[in-house]
């Protein structure tokens, strides 16, 4: 199993919440993880991206097959190089134009776009909204991907994280990936 992703958003949107909450997800899975992550505009509201690439390392190597950390592609940065991630998270629509060139021919876009074009949009903003919740529409993009099968993990998966973390904010950031998960259906 190997998928990597890229998670893209502005400064503030939460991306780096989300790779934090996929990161945390893989490890729970026994899987590895290599993660990167570029914010150094996220105060002023530019551009942010992360890249997770998770893997069965010892699975893999186990049962005879390739060790993907021996693969170049994967041991030489945490880096996704262009049209090699099968997911691409856009929290806004420019994030399609400004980070699309990274997704595979035949890769998953999941995008917070209204009106909803394709079956991966989704309009995460206005659930946060509805929720009383606005920042959260990165949870509410994250569990309509889980829910839409497009990531590695489970829903549940992702609840056990989110309630791991805990927090103030935990009963509404569970809300949020929930009213995600059910997104698909409006």
């Amino acid at each position: 199993m190997k998928q990597q992703i890229i998670l893209s958003g502005l400064g503030g949107q939460g991306v780096l919440f989300v790779s934090k909450i996929l990161g945390e997800a893989a490890l729970a899975r026994g899987l590895s993880v290599l993660m990167s992550e570029t914010h150094g505009m996220a105060q002023r509201g530019g551009n942010v991206i992360a890249h997770v690439k998770v893997f069965e390392r010892e699975r893999e190597r186990e049962a005879g097959g390739p060790d993907p950390v021996m693969d170049p592609a994967w041991h030489a940065s945490p880096l996704i190089r262009p049209g090699h991630a099968h997911v691409l998270l856009a929290l806004h629509e420019e994030g399609v134009k400004a980070h699309g060139h990274f997704l595979s021919p035949d890769g998953v876009l999941v995008c917070n776009r209204t009106p909803r074009t394709g079956p991966g949009d989704v309009d995460a903003t206005g659930i946060a909204r509805r929720l009383g919740n606005p920042v959260a529409a990165n949870l509410v993009l994250l569990g309509f991907a889980a829910a839409s099968g497009a990531l590695f993990c489970s829903l549940d998966d992702l609840r056990r994280v989110l309630e791991a973390l805990g927090g103030p904010r935990r009963d509404a950031n569970l809300a949020a990936l929930e009213a995600g998960s059910g997104a698909g259906d409006e």
